[in-house]
């Protein structure tokens, strides 16, 4: 048994939360967010499956009941309190939680017997017709009536949220949101359903102030689901297959592999999973990853790098795969190259190679161009660059590397800013390291200017020794140690040891001015927009820097947030929040794609 004083529930699946939420009374649905605030700063004690906290003063106490991390059933939440179970704590509680991901992102790991893991079914699986949904004939090649149904309520409850914004999202349209991912589940709609549950996740990281919290990653969410929510009733053939989604990434024979080892990072969602997953690479340079990831928290995170790889027999950990080999007989596939671990599958260990030696040299040989075009392309974000450390940039966010990458000015940020992974430090210490050159493994980040991710690094001091940036961490002592002036010289300000570039930010382009909206609507809701001030003079500065575009899409935005009709005796009718999420995601698809013209430009694509 083991006692936190942190909130470290587990997961809840999001048909539990909605159903609690709506079995509220209206009264109890008005103390909901408030009771989710008192059980914020309530010890939590697990044993085994079962997590209890103390929900009054009295000592009522409250339990979750979680077999595999995740409370899957309402009759799992149990209060001791005198109103129970029709008390507010168990709504409370399942609001307070992680939302489980029973979507595609978690379930494609195939597990030890072959089978998907977490909340997995059948991708060929025929969803039942749900209840209260009208029978509407449609063609073969269009989306079914329950499915249409079902995009309707996504985009409406998606919409609801956009129109509160973060402040105003509380409990009750958290929940409703919730209640349509489950329903898109069901109706064959799992994109549809993961997109919501992001929603709600980026939601509640902002409403309690959590430091990992990203306005873009919300925006991101809300487009996403947006888009996909708007695009399903029109959509056919192989549009309408990938706007579905698979609950499960199908795994296919792939023969006998030989694997050799790149890095390993460490996993820390915020729906409550954790781990870490390793990328391999074989002899032609495709990539191939062995993953550990199950719900749980910065614990497992932490300490899953040093667990044994679940693949055959071998005994190799993620932290030594990374850096050995493996050679796998009766391997199986997932279509993004995840290695499954069924009942026939062969692993023994086997030796590594360096970075700059075959065959994983190759990866660097790659144009870097070429491997961003591949990436915004939609394949795999990983990029191989050689890069010379320059110095530290500060931003908003934190402080990140700046570098030079065959004369591309290049920011390198943190993959992860939780305080239990070494990111952040171990970027301080390489932007110390200022002349530095080496080979790095980055995740691309779209944007105006060169930016990415940092996942691995040669070591600045070792020859042939790597370094996991979210797993290992450097001290000083790995650093190489600065020149020391001559002593008759006076003492100079250390230049850098390559060309500072003025980079360009997002902001000092015109187009910050439309992104800055959609921004604040998504924090603030449509109210934020309704009273823009002197936003004609926004517009006009993007047409006359050629973005007519820009400035027609922010002028629509900001009619739709400020219109408001009137009924016959002059009172004010509810907003349109579907016209405003359709200019608002018109003005979010728009700014992603000029993001991705110009990501391109900047590293020379």
């Amino acid at each position: 048994m083991s006692t936190s004083t942190e909130r470290e529930l587990p997961a809840v699946a999001p048909a539990v939360t909605a159903e609690l939420v709506a079995a509220l009374s209206p009264r109890l649905r008005k103390r909901l967010d408030a009771g989710i605030t008192k059980l914020a700063g309530r010890p939590v004690v697990r044993d085994g499956d079962t997590v209890r906290l103390t929900v009054d003063d009295e000592g009522s106490e409250l339990e979750l009941h979680a077999p595999g991390g995740v409370v899957a059933d309402t009759a799992a939440i149990r209060c001791g309190c005198l109103l129970a179970p029709d008390c507010l704590h168990r709504a409370a509680a399942a609001s307070a939680a992680p939302v489980a991901d029973t979507s595609a992102n978690t379930a494609s790991t195939e597990g030890a017997d072959g089978t998907a893991g977490v909340g997995a079914v059948e991708a060929t699986e025929q969803p039942a017709p749900l209840p209260g949904v009208r029978e509407i004939p449609v063609p073969d090649e269009s989306a079914t009536a329950p499915q249409l149904a079902t995009a309707h309520a996504v985009f409406d409850a998606v919409a609801a949220v956009l129109d509160a914004g973060t402040d105003g999202s509380g409990a009750v349209l958290q929940a409703e949101l919730l209640r349509a991912a489950h329903t898109a589940r069901l109706a064959g709609l799992p994109r549809a359903a993961a997109a919501a549950v992001s929603v709600v996740t980026g939601v509640r990281a902002a409403r309690a102030a959590d430091p990992a919290f990203r306005l873009t990653e919300l925006v991101g969410a809300v487009s996403e689901a947006l888009f996909v929510a708007h695009r399903v009733p029109h959509a056919t053939g192989a549009e309408l297959t990938g706007l579905r989604g698979t609950v499960r990434q199908p795994y296919t024979p792939d023969g006998s592999l030989r694997l050799y080892g790149l890095f390993s990072e460490p996993v820390l969602t915020a729906s409550g999973y954790a781990g870490a997953v390793t990328w391999t690479a074989d002899a032609e340079g495709r990539l191939y990853t062995v993953s550990d990831v199950a719900p749980g928290g910065t614990g497992r995170a932490v300490g899953a790098a040093d667990r044994a790889v679940r693949i055959g027999d071998t005994a190799l950990t993620h932290r030594e795969l990374a850096r050995a080999g493996l050679a796998v007989s009766g391997a199986t596939v997932s279509p993004t190259g995840r290695l499954g671990a069924g009942a026939g599958v062969r692993a023994v260990r086997a030796s590594g190679v360096g970075w700059r030696a075959e065959p994983l040299d190759r990866l660097w040989a790659v144009p870097v161009a070429e491997q961003v075009g591949r990436a915004l392309d939609g394949g795999h974000d990983l990029l191989f660059l050689e890069v010379t450390a320059v110095g530290a940039v500060r931003e908003a966010a934190g402080d990140c590397l700046l570098a030079d990458c065959g004369g591309v000015p290049l920011r390198l940020t943190a993959a992860h800013d939780h305080p239990a992974l070494p990111h952040r430090d171990n970027l301080r210490l390489l932007a110390a390291a200022r002349g530095s050159r080496l080979r790095v493994v980055a995740r691309l980040a779209a944007a105006p200017h060169a930016r990415a991710q940092l996942l691995a690094t040669e070591h600045p001091m070792r020859a042939g020794s790597r370094v996991d940036v979210g797993l290992d961490r450097l001290q000083h002592a790995d650093l190489p140690a600065p020149a020391s002036p001559p002593s008759a010289a006076p003492l100079t300000p250390l230049a850098p040891a390559a060309p500072v570039h003025v980079v360009r930010t997002p902001d000092e382009a015109p187009l910050h001015l439309l992104r800055r909206r959609i921004e604040q609507a998504a924090s603030g809701g449509r109210r934020v927009l309704a009273f823009p001030g002197d936003s004609a003079a926004d517009v006009h500065r993007l047409h006359r820097h050629g973005l007519g575009t820009a400035g027609d899409i922010l002028d629509g935005l900001l009619a739709a947030a400020a219109e408001r009709s009137r009924d016959a005796f002059g009172r004010l009718l509810p907003a349109d929040t579907g016209r405003f999420a359709r200019a608002w995601l018109t003005a979010a698809r728009y700014t992603d794609e000029v993001d991705r013209v110009l990501c391109a430009a900047a590293w020379g694509g």
